[in-house]
């Protein structure tokens, strides 16, 4: 099949390659990235590298730029050393945490609360993001990449915006979990949120911008919104579902010990789903200074940009179940590895 652009709607304009261009993409990434430590080299698998370059449009340079830029990221804030020790302050209201149910696509739900903000400091909120992320992705079942995020704005009010957390929200996410969120809704937010989110508009990439749907829950089509995406029964009340068990901190405690339990294994090279096809480290004293990060002569540079580079893309308001359908649909079965 030959290179061409499809337009979605949800990832504005981006090329179609074969699988055999992707891969020699792929490859070339690696080529440009070179040898790496341990954790690092196991974290640049097949899909971790397709998810930079379907970010960057299959830019090979910019995709290893974007890439090379998390791998520094992740040496010095190292995120999966984060213990539920370390964040367990910020965790007590409920303010994010990992939903015990899928979508009906397999995504990890992470269910956040921005009126239930119980901390000033913006460097905890966002290590406690990270964890959670990092959580969700240890829990992604084998064939699926992605997660969602439902944002529940009951109690929300004006004393709830920060322009900082946002744009550090915005700026982890897409810089170093590129292509991991498949879908946001974003359920009853107030009237005067909306203006706040044009504001925010500049801090957000057409693609992520595109997965933010607006959901209320007075709208005829909400609840088939939900019943299309949810097991009703396991979704929690505030999202229109019939469990009201609530949250609570303490069982919720007891599950993130025993997931701290798992993450060492998964950044060993004892785990074959990670580290199959990378190269071994030549020495055991590489460091992060082995990273070339001068991508200025990459052969890419010739590449095409993204055409969906412009934000001139508006949100929606979801009245049309379908389309949000579609969309989860479409995300949910593109190929992790």
């Amino acid at each position: 099949m030959s290179t061409g652009i499809k337009k979605s709607p949800s990832n504005g304009s981006e090329k179609i390659l074969s699988f055999e261009e992707q891969q020699a993409k792929i490859n070339e990434v690696k080529r440009l990235i070179g040898t790496l430590p341990d954790k690092l080299s196991i974290y640049c698998s097949d899909g971790s590298i397709s998810r930079h370059l379907r970010a960057r449009n299959w830019n090979v340079k910019k995709a290893t730029k974007m890439l090379k830029d998390t791998l520094k990221w992740r040496a010095e804030y190292k995120p999966e050393e984060i213990r539920w020790e370390e964040v367990a302050r910020e965790a007590e209201t409920g303010k994010i945490y990992r939903s015990n149910y899928f979508d009906k696509h397999g995504r990890p739900v992470l269910v956040m609360r921005p009126s239930c903000q119980n901390s000033k400091s913006t460097k905890g909120q966002i290590r406690y993001l990270v964890y959670c992320m990092e959580n969700a992705i240890l829990n992604l079942p084998p064939d699926q990449e992605q997660m969602v995020w439902m944002i529940d704005f009951q109690g929300f009010n004006l004393s709830h915006i920060s322009v900082k957390l946002t744009r550090e929200t915005a700026h982890v996410l897409q810089d170093h979990y590129p292509e991991r969120l498949g879908l946001a809704i974003l359920y009853n937010p107030p009237k005067f949120f909306e203006p706040f989110f044009t504001m925010v508009k500049p801090f957000l990439e057409p693609k992520t911008y595109n997965k933010v749907k607006f959901v209320y829950s007075d709208d005829v089509n909400a609840k088939k919104i939900m019943e299309d995406l949810f097991d009703i029964d396991k979704l929690e009340a505030a999202f229109g579902g019939n469990d009201t068990s609530g949250f609570d901190i303490n069982k919720y405690a007891e599950r993130m010990k025993e997931d701290d339990k798992k993450m060492p294994a998964i950044w060993t090279r004892g785990n074959p789903a990670l580290a199959a096809s990378e190269p071994a480290p030549t020495s055991a004293a590489l460091t992060l200074d082995s990273i070339k990060l001068d991508t200025d002569s990459d052969a890419s540079d010739n590449e095409k940009t993204d055409s969906s580079s412009s934000h001139g893309i508006e949100p929606e308001v979801v009245s049309d179940h379908d389309e949000l359908v579609a969309a989860g649909t479409r995300n949910a079965t593109e190929d992790v590895h």
